[in-house]
């Protein structure tokens, strides 16, 4: 028989909804050993497949079997330089551990938790300094500290190449710090990843956006070459009357100001958020997870998820679905809102809402939502956030002339990851539109390899 999957401890339910520390508590070292046990170290392992930073999966998790927690970080480091942050967001269930042998009949071994392992542990005994690669005299400028900035920047700075990074923001991190809530992902574990990656080489440049302060024709004259990430920070928004209310968010500003500007901690800190009792969340992804459950900690009473679809179609990790429903969150599906309802002085009284049902598949293969005639309802709200998406902040394209752009506002690039201009790569949500943390690390990671190429043979 095959051993179980060793159950990740977590903070009671109850406890959590009153606090923005960590869910998620991580292994001992009986059950991180117990977990790596599990693996079968197959002859044709698939689950480095499913790694889009390409992990040595067996690799690391031998090691751990042995009990050499620091060979096991330093296999996973050679490739991953941010250990601690993919071990805690990315969504290994449809990457690494689908394509686990062990899913066949049963649990997937937990590679996720066993790369948060490694990378806490390492923490908890100190980060030793890199040694830092010989110079090759070229310099790049990366464009963003997002997660496809950083592992670009990192994987840059390894092969000796000068490498300075430009963020708009006061902080780096990118969606990191400004997007997923401290509760998911603690602002210390990605201080310390940037601090590892500073401590490669990689000189960063906070409160400095490019497309006003210097456009990206002065840079790529100023460098030999230069990498987008700037990301998709640009919040969409539905359309409807109401939107414009006191009361309505963008899930963006509303997780920036909690996250970020640390809103959660006000008088502490003099971010001010309006705080609601009855809060509407529009959207079924991580990102609508992330503000609901924040919204709760800020003190709701009641906080709902309204989704057009079902709950087979929620785009948000199972894991995320689970906690949210676990802390109380309300899931209204196959739910749309039409209007945004308005009481005294501009504010938010409630969301008007139609039921749907799924019809035919769309373009991306999920069954269309169709409105249920007649089925109109209202639900009481002071405030909606709305958490349908992304789309990259057109603010790089100031002085770009020769960029290539899609319809949709995103980055160009071909099979490398090359933009239309010569010297220049893009990656993660830029190029793609929101995705997941990883996606962005792999893209990085593929406009690394064509930058240091095209360095290395000019």
């Amino acid at each position: 028989m095959m051993a179980a999957r060793q159950a990740m401890p977590h903070q009671d339910a109850k406890e959590r909804t009153r606090n923005f520390d960590e869910v998620a508590l991580g292994y001992t070292e009986e059950q991180a050993i117990a977990e790596a046990s599990r693996c079968l170290e197959c002859r044709n392992p698939k689950c480095v497949q499913g790694c889009p930073v390409e992990i040595d999966i067996p690799g690391f998790i031998a090691q751990m079997k042995a009990g050499d927690f620091d060979e096991a970080i330093a296999t996973i480091k050679l490739t991953n330089s941010l250990p601690a942050v993919c071990g805690r967001v990315c969504p290994q269930e449809v990457q690494c551990e689908e394509l686990c042998v062990l899913a066949k009949k049963g649990e997937p071994v937990a590679i996720g938790r066993l790369e948060r392992f490694c990378a806490d542990h390492e923490r908890k005994k100190g980060v030793a300094a890199p040694v830092r690669a010989q110079s090759t005299g070229k310099r790049v400028a990366v464009v963003g500290a997002g997660p496809a900035s950083l592992t670009a920047a990192a994987d840059l700075a390894k092969e000796g190449h000068a490498v300075t990074m430009f963020e708009a923001l006061h902080d780096t991190g990118g969606v990191l710090t400004y997007g997923i809530p401290e509760f998911r992902l603690p602002k210390s574990i990605v201080r310390d990843e940037v601090e590892y990656i500073k401590q490669l080489g990689v000189d960063v440049k906070v409160d400095y956006i490019i497309g006003k302060i210097k456009t990206l024709e002065e840079l790529k004259n100023d460098f030999d070459a230069v990498f987008l990430g700037t990301g998709a920070g640009l919040p969409k928004f539905m359309g409807i009357e109401g939107e414009n209310l006191n009361g309505v968010y963008s899930a963006n500003e509303f997780l920036t100001r909690v996250n970020l500007m640390k809103a959660y901690r006000f008088p502490d800190y003099s971010t001010p958020i309006k705080r609601g009792k009855h809060v509407i969340v529009v959207g079924g992804g991580n990102v609508a997870m992330d503000a609901a459950r924040s919204a709760l900690r800020l003190g709701a009473e009641e906080v709902s998820i309204v989704y057009r679809r079902g709950e087979d179609e929620l785009p948000a990790r199972k894991e995320e679905v689970e906690n949210a429903k676990e802390e109380g969150i309300i899931f209204r599906l196959l739910t749309n809102p039409v209007r945004i309802l308005q009481g005294d002085n501009m504010t938010v009284k409630g969301v008007e809402c139609i039921r749907m049902e799924l019809g035919e598949p769309d373009e991306s293969g999920r069954r269309s939502p169709v409105p249920k005639a007649g089925s109109e309802h209202v639900i009481d709200a002071d405030i909606v956030i709305i958490a349908i998406g992304t789309s990259p902040n057109p603010m790089i394209l100031s002085g770009s002339d020769g960029l290539k752009v899609s319809p949709r506002g995103t980055i160009v690039v071909d099979e490398s990851a090359k933009t239309s201009i010569g010297n220049v790569c893009a990656g993660g949500d830029a190029v793609t539109g929101a995705a997941t943390v990883i996606s962005a690390m792999g893209a990085g990671k593929l406009a690394a390899q064509t930058i240091n190429d095209y360095l290395r043979n000019n």
